[in-house]
């Protein structure tokens, strides 16, 4: 595949500045920070994807955290839910470490990329559907991109899933009608016209919400990871 093309995507999404609120809002946050980061110089930018472009498994989260992601400039890392998300990927055997630091702290991922379908990180968590729609053909293109290899992806909470379910008919497989609703340990096959099918895999997000009140356990990430990665065709432990 064209392995260029996703990293200029990838520097393409960072210079987005499509969505005013969004704009507004990360650049505050990298301004302001938190005491406990105020030596940091935060990335205050749109996150793009992180992992391999060859990658068989995608992870689809919601969007960067105002002082992880957002602070960092790699999706999942330096916060809680990055910590209980690569935690269980290093469990399984898709990543080369257990935490999630800073870009530059040696983490590899094997067959996996995560990403997300909204790349700023929002107020209070919560994009406007405005700003999902805006964001969506990031994620057309990235599915494109990877679509020679890809097998399977985990959606990481229902507003992932009703976001990304558009992208994946955008990016050339077939939605079911009426779309499949969003549970955690849900599986859909999504057709494709000239090419592998997609699997589906519905996960609670890993927020702390979900992983401080058990809704999500360790062995429950565990068990959806090392499903779709066996359904991928990567070796998972």
């Amino acid at each position: 595949m064209d392995t260029g093309g996703l990293s200029v995507l990838d520097r393409r999404i960072e210079g987005c500045r499509a969505c005013p609120r969004l704009v507004e809002w990360r650049e505050e946050v990298a301004r302001t920070k938190r005491a406990a980061f105020a030596d940091w110089t935060y990335w205050g930018r749109p996150v793009p994807g992180f992992g391999p472009p060859d990658a068989r498994l995608l992870i689809v989260g919601l969007a960067p955290a105002a002082h992880g992601g957002n602070r960092t400039g790699r999706m999942f890392t330096g916060d809680r839910s990055g910590d209980v998300l690569y935690q269980a990927l290093y469990d399984v055997g898709l990543a080369s470490q257990p935490t999630a630091v800073r870009v530059d702290d040696g983490l590899e991922l094997y067959g996996v990329r995560v990403t997300s379908p909204v790349h700023c990180a929002p107020p209070a968590n919560k994009p406007t559907p405005a700003e999902r729609d805006t964001c969506r053909s990031w994620l057309v293109q990235e599915l494109g991109l990877l679509r020679p290899t890809l097998r399977a992806v985990v959606v990481l909470g229902a507003f992932g899933w009703q976001a990304a379910l558009p992208a994946f008919a955008g990016a050339g497989w077939t939605v079911p009608r009426p779309r499949p609703a969003f549970a955690h340990g849900t599986q859909v096959t999504l057709d494709a016209a000239d090419g592998p099918d997609l699997h589906l895999f519905g996960c609670f997000h890993v927020s702390q919400r979900n992983t401080f009140t058990g809704r999500l356990t360790p062995e429950m990430l565990r068990d959806v990871l090392r499903t779709a990665a066996e359904t991928a065709g990567l070796p998972a432990r």
